[in-house]
């Protein structure tokens, strides 16, 4: 038996759905408006994973140009039945105001890193949808309700409808089975079938520090449903000083050895002494990430073993470990023909006219878009931050002409929020160096003096060291004497917690991009880029 240590998915890993296939284990997380959507990670011990699928990889599945921030894909639940896989996901098209409008859809496929189905409709009434598959054959969706009504509460329940697959739709009439405790925010539903009862997981009390997991049984399908006598199931709510905050979002699974496990969302704030005398709660620029624990079964409830506050350390399963090698590359060096998994894009795929890895063999060549407040087209290929002190690198050969033109190597969590050091043009210098920061959309280039690139130079190396709490950029010209940029970057600014007073969902993101807002496209060329933990 081994021991597990959370979270055991770093970086940006939100809302898990957790299934079994055999003796094989698959969680399936959130990837909001990066695209492809959906990241699906393969365990055979659930203490080892490695990142095997990005089902949505087609625009005739997942179109989410003009999305806002933090829409997009909101909740997969993935789940194995008939010999296939079933992956249901919302697609949230508007956040802000009185409307979440979203739009439920269905894929399946025989493998789990095969070519995905063309996508089933099924509703459009909220968001976090799950199929349920019964002992009978008969499947069942539920989802939250949204309700815009000015003097009613916005989350109004969990709904209930039959599918049928045969005919590709949703049958008989939807019904609210649970209305949620007074904790309220009812989200996130997850029916699973023990010992003639029905047991429904929801998410409640929002997606920040008061998140948790409530669980309720019925002998009806329909309801009605009880809580458990010691509701929530997990928490970090009552403790504070826990490492691993906004414990909730959960699912369940009963292992090949007759074990039960919860995965949850949780957060790993920054340590900051000054706060941490009252409260250590904070920011957490990795996001939401994804952790692990024991349930046991009392009196035919479930606990999670220890109480329910989340643990760091837990006893894993009578299964003997598997260890994956690496799942991506240290350094990428772009002699493959796609880009791999770890790598995404804002929105869309980017076409030959936006993202090549054949016009320059061995680099990524982007071609100049629109700017990164663009919720549009945007020429930027990044990965997420999935470590608190890290290293990213990058190698760029880019001439531009106007000051219209950039390129370089960005740290960003959505269109309001990120910083830059980028390839740029001077009337009076030419080629330049430039650091380029939005906060909240407050612009500002706090650079004093120009870095002047020499003309015979093609390339440029550029460099980020993030180290816990700050983040700073580096460049070279020979890429081995570096230059630090005299400007230190609060790492908390690229967090959740931060933007506009938090409430949104990404975490950050470090990676390339080029841009020409003149219209003309201009391409830069990256000749690799490593992530590296420090």
């Amino acid at each position: 038996m081994t021991t597990i240590q959370n979270p055991i998915l770093t970086g940006f890993n939100p809302d898990p759905s957790i299934c079994r296939a055999g003796d094989d284990y698959y969680i399936a997380v959130s990837t909001f408006e990066w695209f492809p959507g959906v990241g699906i990670y393969h365990s055979k011990d659930l203490k080892n994973w490695r990142l095997i699928s990005r089902p949505l990889n087609r625009v005739s599945q997942l179109n989410m140009k003009g999305n806002p921030d933090s829409g997009g894909v909101w909740a997969p639940a993935l789940s194995y039945s008939d010999d296939q896989f079933w992956l249901i996901y919302t697609d949230v098209k508007v956040v802000g105001g009185n409307w979440k409008d979203c739009h439920n859809y269905l894929v399946t496929c025989d493998t789990i890193d095969g070519e995905w189905s063309e996508p089933t409709h099924l509703n459009s009434s909220g968001f976090d949808p799950s199929l349920f598959h019964d002992d009978d054959g008969r499947k069942y969706l539920v989802n939250m309700v949204w309700d815009q009504r000015v003097r009613n509460h916005s989350f109004y329940g969990i709904v209930l409808q039959e599918y049928d697959h045969k005919e590709k739709n949703l049958t008989g009439i939807p019904e609210i089975i649970f209305k949620g405790t007074d904790i309220k925010l009812t989200e996130a539903p997850h029916i699973y079938k023990m010992d003639g009862y029905y047991y429904l997981l929801t998410a409640e009390g929002g997606t920040r520090f008061e998140h948790q997991a409530t669980i309720a049984r019925s002998e009806s399908l329909r309801g009605p449903y009880e809580v458990h006598p010691d509701n929530p199931l997990i928490t970090s709510w009552p403790y504070p000083r826990n490492p691993l905050q906004k414990a909730g979002h959960a699912s369940i699974v009963k292992t090949h050895t007759n074990e039960w496990f919860l995965v949850h969302l949780t957060g790993r704030p920054l340590p900051n002494e000054e706060q941490a005398l009252l409260d250590p709660r904070g920011y957490c620029p990795l996001g939401r990430e994804t952790a692990i624990q024991r349930v046991e079964w009392e009196n035919g409830w479930p606990y999670v073993v220890g109480g329910n506050e989340p643990s760091r350390i837990i006893e894993g399963p009578e299964i003997e470990e598997t260890k994956w090698e690496n799942d991506y590359k240290e350094r990428d060096d772009f002699d493959d023909v796609v880009l791999n998994q770890h790598f995404q894009t804002l929105r869309i795929p980017l076409g030959a006219d936006t993202l090549s890895l054949s016009d320059r063999p061995g680099h990524v060549r982007i071609y100049g878009k629109e700017s990164l407040t663009s919720p549009f087209t945007q020429g930027f290929v990044a990965r997420r931050w999935q470590h608190f002190n890290f290293t990213a690198e990058t190698k760029v050969s880019f001439s531009p002409e106007s000051f219209q033109q950039a390129a370089g190597l960005v740290n960003y969590y959505n269109t309001k929020n990120w910083t830059a050091l980028q390839i740029t043009w001077d009337e009076e210098d030419g080629r330049i160096l430039d650091l380029f920061t939005c906060d909240n959309f407050t612009f500002d280039q706090p650079l004093t003096e120009k870095i002047v690139i020499p003309d015979e130079l093609e390339y440029v190396y550029l460099k980020v060291d993030v180290e816990t709490n700050t983040y700073t950029y580096s460049y070279s010209f020979d890429g081995e004497t570096w230059t630090e940029v005299p400007i230190s970057l609060p790492s908390h600014k690229l967090s959740d917690d931060y933007v506009e007073g938090g409430g949104f969902f990404t975490g950050a993101f470090v990676g390339m991009q080029c841009q020409d807002t003149s219209g003309n496209s201009l391409p830069a060329d990256f000749d690799y880029f490593i992530y590296k933990e420090r």
